[in-house]
């Protein structure tokens, strides 16, 4: 990869100084959307399935196990991460990687880049579900042993999302901080929680095989079995900010939290909460919480909403890097970006992003107003951005130098499994899934009228310029008096353009 990256001219980012001490700040931010969706992720696939049969569970459990080690382990832990732009993760980054800002209308790499922005926005449309249902649902464990606080679930998540906005102009770094050690100990905890529920029922451990998952599909019919994917698939979601948020780390520190810390505690937790299902499948109302004593509901239900709370920042994180990508790379107007480490360049915060997603989130939360409810709003905007990252990493791929058929079969083999999922997502559209698809829309829209626009300027300074040719004879002519530091400097002008 490396010495694809200098046979293309790109200059490699200066090493990292790496250390637990990263790797825990990572932690806190990366990893927060996908560790707590152990609290709803199994739950609505279950329900989408009908119900907790053995049959059910066993085949559930084995679909999100399995789906968890080739998508987030494999594809985006060990092979997307390996395409960096300078440092920089994320769609626009595998768009500046294929040169596609410089695509001639109607060729077929301007096709590319408005697929590619498209993808982009559909990260802001994540953005704004994220907080909504992980905060939620991490309320909504009040109403396990205390029925009467239901209708303060709603206020109670509102505060608490202005409270997260509020803190992110302390920066990357001051969260991550924060909520670095919290989050090392919620995966202890889910992985602690989910080995009793392994040692009570220890058959569970037969949904490792994934022929549990396949058999149970294919039985299940296509209307069940495509309401199971879609619902299955909020255990993936969080993934995409790995390589959004590789600006900010570096690709070893979330490497490294995944393998040794964030992939064990969530298979441990699924397969535990498969465990008490088989035991009692009357805890389908919530086997999230009901994994662990009753004692410990109310410390459970503050821990998950401290959890979700920095389950956000993962996504929160990714649109600011996005965000200051698009904008250099002329997708967006310039917008104030504070850099809030001397030490990393890649830690910003950007205000105008951050209370567009507040006001988003916020309206999701009042709208939807139940975790149920907007899962069926979640998830089709991550398949889809799964998917079309899938598609511009092999293009990066063989821009590099790979083989063909290799490129072919590892990203084909991926984007068959995306496609299943954004078709499983697709059934979702009427119950909620037009909110983050619309969101998008609206952001493609901008980014793209906003690139016609800025060529269209361009073309018309472009008339206005002195061409390099004239400008060096007139200098041979004339030479001009020179002071002492003076030079001549010529403007940017797209690739192509003959004009100084």
């Amino acid at each position: 990869m490396a010495n694809a990256l200098q046979a293309e001219g790109i200059p490699r980012q200066a090493p990292r100084k790496q250390s637990a001490v990263v790797v825990l700040t990572a932690l806190g931010v990366v990893y927060g959307d996908i560790g707590t969706s152990t609290l709803y992720g199994l739950k609505q696939a279950v329900d989408a399935g009908g119900g907790p049969s053995p049959e059910a569970v066993m085949g559930i459990v084995s679909l999100i196990f399995w789906a968890l080690l080739l998508i987030v382990g494999l594809k985006y832990a060990i092979l997307i991460l390996r395409a960096d732009n300078h440092g920089e993760g994320g769609i626009v980054a595998l768009l500046a990687l294929l040169d596609a800002r410089h695509a001639p209308r109607g060729s077929p790499r301007a096709g590319l880049l408005i697929v590619g922005l498209i993808g982009a926005a559909l990260l802001y449309g994540d953005g704004v579900i994220t907080p909504a249902i992980s905060v939620l649902s991490a309320v909504e464990g009040l109403k396990i042993d205390a029925p009467a606080l239901a209708p303060a679930v709603v206020p109670i998540t509102i505060v608490i999302l202005i409270s997260l906005f509020l803190v992110q102009r302390k920066g990357t770094e001051f969260v991550g901080n924060i909520f670095g050690p919290v989050m090392l100990v919620w995966f202890v905890a889910i992985g602690v929680l989910g080995l009793g529920g392994i040692l009570q029922t220890p058959a569970i451990l037969g949904a490792i095989s994934p022929h549990h998952a396949i058999l149970y599909l294919s039985h299940a019919g296509p209307g069940i079995a495509f309401a199971v994917l879609g619902a299955a698939f909020l255990a993936l979601t969080g993934a995409e900010a790995m390589y959004a948020d590789m600006g900010h780390f570096g690709a070893l520190p979330i490497q490294l939290g995944w393998f040794a810390i964030v992939s064990p505690a969530l298979m441990l937790n699924y397969l535990g909460q498969g465990g008490l299902l088989l035991a009692d499948p009357h805890a389908a109302e919530n086997p999230f919480y009901l994994l662990a004593p009753r004692w410990a509901h109310y410390p459970m239900v503050a821990f998950a909403t401290i959890a979700t709370v920095i389950a956000s920042q993962s996504i929160i994180s990714g649109a600011y890097s996005l965000t200051q990508q698009a904008m250099q790379l002329g997708f967006l107007p310039r917008m104030r970006v504070r850099h809030t480490a001397s030490h990393e360049k890649g830690q910003i915060y950007i205000p105008v992003v951050n209370w567009s997603l507040a006001v988003g989130t916020l309206a999701a939360v009042v709208l939807f107003g139940s975790s149920d409810a907007l899962g069926g709003a979640y998830g089709i905007a991550v398949s889809i951005l799964m998917a079309v990252t899938t598609v511009l990493a092999a293009l990066v791929a063989l821009k590099w130098g790979y083989n063909p058929f290799l490129v072919a079969a590892v990203n084909g083999f991926f984007l068959i499994i995306e496609l299943v999922f954004v078709a499983a997502n697709m059934t979702k559209l009427v119950e909620g899934g037009w909110f983050p698809l619309l969101l998008a829309s609206v952001i493609a829209f901008l980014m793209l009228t906003w690139r016609s626009g800025w060529q269209l300027l361009e073309q018309q300074r472009a008339k206005l310029r002195q061409r390099e040719e004239e400008f060096i004879e007139w200098v041979i002519k004339t030479p001009p008096i020179r002071l002492s530091g003076a030079a001549a400097t010529l403007p940017q002008r797209p690739r192509g353009s003959r004009s100084a």
